[in-house]
């Protein structure tokens, strides 16, 4: 009887949703809160010379904005379950908006860091509560070209995010990266006029939950980039604690009923996996093409991007067979084109910055197929009733797993001090094998049970 009352409900929903108008421009967004994550990559050694950063101290400008943006994220979708979506959308919005101009007029790295966090918490509205919006008010048959929109923005961010970065961070300043963050303020005229209005209910929000999960996760990335066992003793306590506070409380931040399911834990893992390789790329890859081949930030753009925009423009097609064969021989492809990349990375994209191109074109193609399907899939895993903590959960592990990426891409950079730079990479690219390997593992153990993604 649930499945038939969930079937009833998104008919019923789906009659009052404009899905042609707002699954493109709700792309357009993620896509510029994208840029706003892989701008910045480009733009560091600029403002740790200007303040006079360490290398590890400047990194927490991204690291700290994934953290951020990763418990916003899921905030936003388990908020779904008591507050309408357009409200936190245009909320989501105008807070970007500020922060971006509090940005622009950032002259110290405290203003700056501050105007990072908000924008992390305004941004992340638009993944968070895009994925949610789509399961509610789609139907299955056509939710994966919905959610291949999305992949498409956010591989088109990526790529973007580096040529627009460099362009202004060479020619203007890195305020200016501020500046085109803000532009999501003519979007949301759209938003606020055609997305549905829904029913306010009473918030029942765990505020514990949220705050020892961030303090696990910023725990272990802290005693991954310093050393300190402190960090490490904090997190695990944290771990402890946050297990036991779940267990108890009516309305938890993340759902233990969720992650005592062996098969919602594999998709959480895959999307860990696929954002762990794409964000410890897009962190090493400009380190690799400046210091290796000597490019400047503006070229550096120009030899990510074409990757990304074949990338955005084939995600279509990457929906229509979604839809039309499921999403199971989209996200195995998807991790044979990861796997691909990473070797590519770890063979040939140190000789030539050819290779480099060639390499990341497979990696955003891995990435957007992986992404779009897992999280399609567990659209389909879900019930309504979990809908929007699933979600949320889905993004968290996934910027949890791209934090991580930049984290420790970092850590072993400076463990190989001495060693040629060329070698640096080719070291950590073998290493990273492994994660499409576990991947391809994990879409295998999936799919033996009667339903699952070969089904879907």
């Amino acid at each position: 009887m649930e499945a038939i009352s969930d079937i009833e409900i998104l008919n019923t929903r789906e009659k009052s949703f404009n899905e042609k108008l707002i699954v493109p421009f709700w792309s357009l967004a993620a896509m510029l809160v994208v840029m706003n994550t892989t701008m910045f990559n480009v733009a560091l050694p600029r403002v740790a010379h200007e303040f006079s950063l360490s290398p590890t101290v400047a990194s927490w400008i991204v690291t700290a904005y994934s953290i951020i943006f990763g418990i916003a994220t899921i905030t936003y979708s388990r908020l779904t379950d008591f507050l309408p979506i357009r409200k936190m959308v245009l909320f989501g919005a105008f807070l970007l908006v500020l922060s971006s101009l509090l940005g622009y007029f950032a002259h110290t790295f405290i203003l700056l860091m501050v105007a990072r966090i908000f924008q992390a918490i305004g941004a992340a509205a638009f993944p968070g509560l895009g994925y949610v919006l789509f399961s509610r008010y789609i139907p299955q048959e056509r939710r994966g070209s919905a959610m291949s929109f999305i992949a498409s923005g956010t591989s088109l961010g990526f790529g973007l995010g580096p040529v627009v970065g460099g362009a202004l961070t060479q020619y203007l300043g890195w305020n200016f990266l501020f500046v085109m963050t803000a532009a999501v303020l003519f979007i949301t005229p759209i938003f606020n006029r055609h997305v549905p209005m829904e029913e306010k209910k009473s918030v029942q929000f765990d505020n514990a939950g949220s705050l020892l999960v961030a303090a696990s996760i910023t725990g272990l990335l802290l005693f991954v980039t310093t050393f300190a066992l402190w960090p490490l003793l904090v997190s695990l306590i944290t771990l402890w604690l946050l297990w036991r506070h779940i267990n108890r409380i009516r309305s938890p931040f993340i759902h233990p009923e969720l992650l005592r399911q062996r098969r919602f834990t594999q998709l959480l893992s895959i999307s860990f996996t696929a954002y762990f390789i794409n964000f410890a790329t897009l962190f090493a890859m400009p380190i690799l093409l400046a210091q290796v081949f000597h490019r400047s930030p503006m070229e550096i753009g120009l030899i990510i991007f074409p990757g990304a925009i074949i990338t955005a423009f084939a995600s279509r097609q990457i929906g229509k067979i979604i839809d039309r064969m499921g999403n199971g021989i989209v996200s195995r492809w998807g991790a044979i084109f990861l796997l691909l990349s990473v070797v590519l990375f770890a063979t040939v994209a140190s000789l030539s910055v050819y290779g480099v191109l060639i390499s990341y074109f497979f990696m955003s193609l891995g990435f957007s197929s992986l992404t779009a399907s897992n999280s399609n899939e567990i659209s389909h895993y879900l019930s309504l009733e979990h809908m929007g903590a699933g979600m949320g959960m889905n993004q968290l592990g996934g910027f949890f797993g791209g934090a991580f990426g930049v984290g420790i891409t970092g850590m072993l950079i400076v463990l190989q001090k001495g060693t040629d730079m060329a070698g640096v990479f080719q070291n950590i690219y073998l290493g990273l094998c492994v994660l499409p390997l576990i991947s391809l593992y994990l879409l295998h153990k999936y799919g033996k049970p009667d339903r699952g993604l070969v089904k879907s």
